[in-house]
This record gives C-alpha cells, structure tokens and sequence, in this order.
C-alpha cells in the first residue's frame, strides 16, 4: 500500500508540474501578443491584406509574404518591387537577333514582375558594391528613370520615380497621364496605348563636375544609349515590346512629369504587349 501511495503522489506531483509549465507558456504568449499590439503590427499572410508597421505605413504582402507596397506617413505612396531575376528564359544572342522597335500595343496589363524586370535593366543595381546594369563614366550615374504607369496590375496609376538602391518606385503625381504625355510627344500613339512609359532624365552637374562640357556632351548620351539598349533586350526577353522615342516637347515634357529645374528629359522608351 505504501508503494502505490508513493507512486500516486508521484503522479500528482508530475502532472502538478505539467499544469504549472502550460500556465507559464499561456502567460507568455499573452505577453507577447500585448507587445505586438502596442507597437501596432497586424501581420497576416493573405495576398490581399495589409500589415499595420511601427510607422503608422501600410503595406501589402505577396504570396511569399514579401513586403511590396507601403503608403507612408506623408501619403507618399512607395511601391518596394519584387527583386529582379537573373535567368531568363531566351539567350542574349535570340533577344538580339530578334529585337525591333515595336509601336503597336495591345490593352493588356503589365505584371509587376515584368515592370521589376524592365526598371531594374535600365539602371538598377548588379552589385553589392552599387554597380549598375548600366555603364557609367566615372559610376556618376548622371540619369534620372521615372516611369509613367497607366496599366499595371496592383499598381495605382501615376508618374513614379524609380530608386535603384532599394529597387522601388515613389509616386510623384496621382492618375494616368498617358494621353497627356502622348500629346507632348508629338500625338504619338504608342505612349498613349503602352501600360508604362519609361522617362529618361538627365543631372547635367552630376558629370560635367567631373568630366566638363564632354560630361555634357557625349556621356550621358551614352549612358542612355547603354541603358536603352538593355531595356529593349529585357522586354525582348519577356515577350514585350518597346520603342525609343527622342521626338517630344521638352517643356511639356518636364511641366507635365512636374520636373525639378535641373533635370532635363531627354528620352522615353513605351513598354508592353502587342
């Protein structure tokens, strides 16, 4: 009798213990759930909800959960894009042999994934050192990319500023301007019909403080040249189309993209389906 006595104490003790460390994980967890509430971080994992950050922005998550999109506290709306692939599906010999200046677009809507793709071609970075796609007299990166969007899936449409450092987009004015923009080049209706229209702006001081009126002159010339050229074979290699454009009112240009005075618009390169 004294053994089972000794053995159903035991047993009591053990599952004393037991309760006792459930309590203290439950305690935790409430814990837990109080510190995320006061710094106001919701996180889900549906595709089309939001996540409430410590600075009040609001952002939406993918199906791998990754941040795209944040609205911050000045209602400036930043899209952070998806990060772009390195293997393509054509080699760059098929993408030159079979690259044209394609006018005609359909009405179909760019993928987030390709506007990545053709953002981060014309001047993102390809290096942990903030080397670019692109090649650069003296790495000063004298240009500028915005891009008009029209037509983007999960896009608002807008003129947006595109920040190569951190592979984003920053929204510069509300709504679609894309006729307005075909208008000043000149009524040419691809600008009007492509979902996006990449703009090229030049910082003249950026370079000529270094390399003078040949910085002016000849560089950034070239750098649009090098950078034009990779995004056609990037839209190539995605199955779109695109055409470089140097034929439009400079003024009305920069009046409507609402330019700072030292950027200068020098070309605009349509993309899309056709």
């Amino acid at each position: 009798m004294k053994n089972i006595s000794r053995i159903v104490s035991l047993i009591l003790l053990f599952a004393v213990l037991i309760l006792s460390v459930a309590c203290q994980i439950e305690v935790e967890k409430e814990v837990d759930a109080e510190a995320d509430a006061e710094v106001g971080a919701e996180v889900y994992t549906d595709v089309n909800t939001k996540v409430n950050m410590e600075d009040n922005a609001e952002a939406d998550l993918d199906e791998k959960g990754d941040i795209t999109m944040l609205k911050t506290e000045n209602s400036q709306l930043t899209y952070f894009l998806l990060p772009p692939e390195t293997e393509g599906t054509i080699s760059v010999e098929q993408a030159l042999y079979t690259r044209r200046s394609r006018r005609n677009f359909n009405n179909t809507a760019l993928q987030v994934e390709q506007l990545s793709q053709i953002l981060w071609s014309a001047y993102g970075i390809s290096d942990g050192n903030r080397l670019r796609t692109s090649p650069s007299a003296g790495a000063l990166y004298p240009l500028e990319i915005y891009v008009v969007i029209g037509n983007v899936t999960g896009i608002e449409p807008g003129v947006y500023k595109y920040d190569s450092n951190e592979h984003k987009i920053i929204k510069t004015i509300d709504g679609d301007i894309r006729e307005e923009l075909s208008a000043a080049a000149l009524n040419q209706r691809m600008v009007n019909e492509a979902p996006i229209t990449v703009v090229y702006i030049a910082v003249f001081d950026r370079i000529t403080e270094r390399y003078g009126e040949r910085g002016r002159d000849r560089y950034v010339f070239m750098e649009i040249g090098h950078s034009a050229q990779n995004v056609y074979l990037q839209a190539e290699a995605l199955g779109l189309g695109t055409c470089a454009i140097g034929a439009f009112a400079d003024d009305s240009v920069s009046q409507l993209l609402d330019l700072p005075a030292d950027e200068v618009p020098l070309y605009m390169m349509p993309v899309g389906n056709y």
